[in-house]
């Protein structure tokens, strides 16, 4: 008679100890490029908001007889970014300034939310153009450096 020992293959403790360091020491590096990812990924999701918005206004003025932007309201899609699901910013029109050539559309983060305490904070675009951001709770402007890195995902 043959004497057939049965072998049994499973992981040993140890081995288990080095696949979960090594799970923990990728998730380390990770988690944090795929949060600046998403923060990027909203950034652009605003900005690309907010020239829907200003190109709304702007057809809804030439369709009135006065050039300010004042009484026209974002419809459904425009009133957020993203545009679907749930929303990051909320973009609401301003009303006039003497500063801001008719118009201000201003994106705030939503809180609580993804992006409350990102560094960009709130956007703003009038109809002279010029874009800049301000921080949450404040209302002067970064600098032109980080407002153009926000602009452009960057933060």
């Amino acid at each position: 008679m043959k004497n057939e020992r049965k072998t049994e293959h499973a992981f040993t403790l140890l081995e288990l100890m080095i696949a979960l360091g090594v799970a923990a020491i990728i998730a380390t590096f990770a988690i944090p490029a795929y949060r600046a990812h998403v923060a990027k990924a909203h950034r652009l999701d605003v900005v690309s908001a907010l020239m829907r918005a200003v190109q709304f206004v702007e057809t809804a003025r030439l369709a009135q007889s006065s050039e300010s932007g004042e009484g026209i309201a974002l419809g459904a899609g425009l009133d957020q970014a993203p545009s679907g699901g749930a929303a990051a910013y909320r973009v609401a029109v301003l009303a006039e300034s003497s500063t801001n050539g008719g118009y201000a559309i201003e994106a705030t983060p939503v809180a609580p939310g993804a992006m409350q305490d990102d560094a960009c904070g709130t956007f703003v675009i009038d109809a002279t153009g010029l874009r800049w951001n301000h921080p949450a709770g404040s209302t002067a402007p970064l600098d032109a450096a980080q407002s153009a890195a926000c602009w452009a995902g960057k933060g």
